[in-house]
């Protein structure tokens, strides 16, 4: 759910393994706010980290300073065509994904719109599609009333 510039942005302080947050500092609109670390995340990470050994930002170029946004997505989407994945992906793309995934899951869009750092509600429905299955397993309020 992190914008670009924000993973980018990332030093190795902001990963808080013990309280399993992440901390994102000035985030757009100069904006901090916490992210829910996942273990499967932090074992990716401590991966990473044993395999790269980055000193300053969690995420270095070769020559140790801020990867581009444009290498990341240049990395996405040769990954992506490595996988079969043919449809047009970027780091945003990945973003959405993970507010509808947020949504389809039952998260409050409250806590989406915190979770991705958005001032206001609107801006986060933006990112919220529903799928078709999400909408056919709801259930009317009419069904409940005749139950």
């Amino acid at each position: 759910g992190l914008r670009i510039g924000e993973v980018l942005s990332l030093t190795l302080r902001d990963i808080d393994s013990n309280r399993m947050l992440i901390y994102i500092k000035a985030g757009k609109g100069n904006k901090d706010r916490l992210l829910p670390l996942s273990m499967p995340l932090l074992q990716l990470l401590r991966s990473y980290f044993i395999a790269y050994k980055p000193k300053n930002y969690l995420f270095e170029s070769p020559n140790g300073g801020k990867y581009s946004a444009s290498s990341v997505n240049a990395v996405l989407k040769r990954s992506a065509s490595k996988m079969g994945v043919h449809k047009s992906i970027s780091a945003h793309t990945l973003r959405h994904s993970y507010a509808t995934h947020l949504l389809e899951a039952g998260t409050d869009v409250r806590i989406i719109q915190e979770l991705l750092g958005h001032r206001n509600i609107k801006t986060t429905m933006i990112y919220t599609h529903i799928s078709k299955p999400a909408l056919f397993g709801i259930k009317s309020p009419v069904d409940q009333m005749l139950d």
